[in-house]
């Protein structure tokens, strides 16, 4: 489904600047290294990660690893604009100009210090989004070799067939996890797999390990067992839940955290048997399925 080859497990790298663990150069470039050595190839970035300021880091510490371009992928997405230093903005809205859009591409490959993305994402919807406009701004990058494919990140299925008017989705970056369910439920994933769009998901783990509540002790009770039954980690299995659905979604990781980067590719190891699925699923609901 998915034209580039993006690794099964994303590398989300939200919380490597600013706004989390504050990596130095030489931290990232330790992430880096981490994810490469174990199948992660892939990074997710914004353009907004840390107040604008991660892409840039990230930026600079790739530029010092010797890492080679061909050897991974880079996602970005534009479209948000913040109250910032950085930027006049009297309120935080939305962007999709032609004009804006291929200048937020154009700074993000001067902040990574790469000569093209693997993907540009439009970050969230806008009400005001003009598909003739984004259409035009998707094929000139994509002309001039800046950008190798195009998608959308928390688009819902009517958002993004107004897009598909005038140009192909391959992408939508959505939140999905154990408990956050409803991208299975108010037909997104059933969309996306007719439509040939591979979904990728944020917040994977969902609020498994943040909310100490009955649906939370649920899911742990079960995930538990079926971390001895597989013998991995329990974190492992959430992600392996995800990577069952046949849309062929890619969890999007947001650690900083070296020892769990290493072990997230396990969970592409397991094949989760039909009845254990079900078993998740249900201590999500509380109930049985109808």
């Amino acid at each position: 489904m998915s034209k580039i080859p993006f690794s099964k497990i994303i590398a989300g790298t939200m919380t490597w600047g600013a706004w989390g663990k504050n990596c130095s150069t030489s931290q990232m470039i330790e992430l880096m290294n981490t994810c490469l050595e174990n199948g992660i190839t892939s990074f997710d970035h914004a353009d907004i990660y840390g107040d604008y300021t991660t892409e840039e880091a990230f930026g600079k510490a790739f530029g010092e690893s010797q890492i080679k371009r061909n050897e991974i992928q880079l996602i970005s997405k534009c479209g948000i604009q913040m109250i910032s230093e950085k930027r006049s903005n009297s309120i935080k809205h939305y962007e999709y100009s032609k004009e804006y859009i291929i200048a937020s591409a154009e700074q993000s490959l001067k902040n990574l210090q790469t000569d093209y993305l693997d993907l540009l994402l439009l970050h969230r919807p806008s009400p005001l989004m003009q598909p003739d406009e984004i259409a035009e701004a998707v094929e000139k990058l994509k002309i001039e070799g800046k950008i190798l494919d195009f998608g959308v990140s928390n688009f819902t299925p009517s958002q993004s067939n107004l897009i598909e008017t005038k140009t192909k989705i391959n992408y939508n970056q959505i939140e999905f996890s154990i408990t956050h369910l409803e991208p299975m439920l108010d037909g997104s994933l059933d969309h996306m797999l007719a439509n040939r769009i591979t979904p990728m998901c944020w917040s994977p783990l969902g609020t498994v390990f943040r909310n100490d509540n009955e649906q939370s002790q649920r899911i742990l009770k079960v995930t538990n067992e079926l971390a001895a039954k597989y013998d991995v980690p329990n974190e492992i299995i959430l992600l392996a839940w995800i990577l069952k659905h046949p849309a062929r979604i890619l969890p999007v990781c947001g650690t900083s955290d070296k020892n769990r980067l290493s072990q997230l590719m396990i969970a592409t190891t397991i094949e989760m048997e039909l009845q254990d699925w079900f078993m998740l699923w249900t201590a999500s609901t509380g109930n049985n399925v109808p």
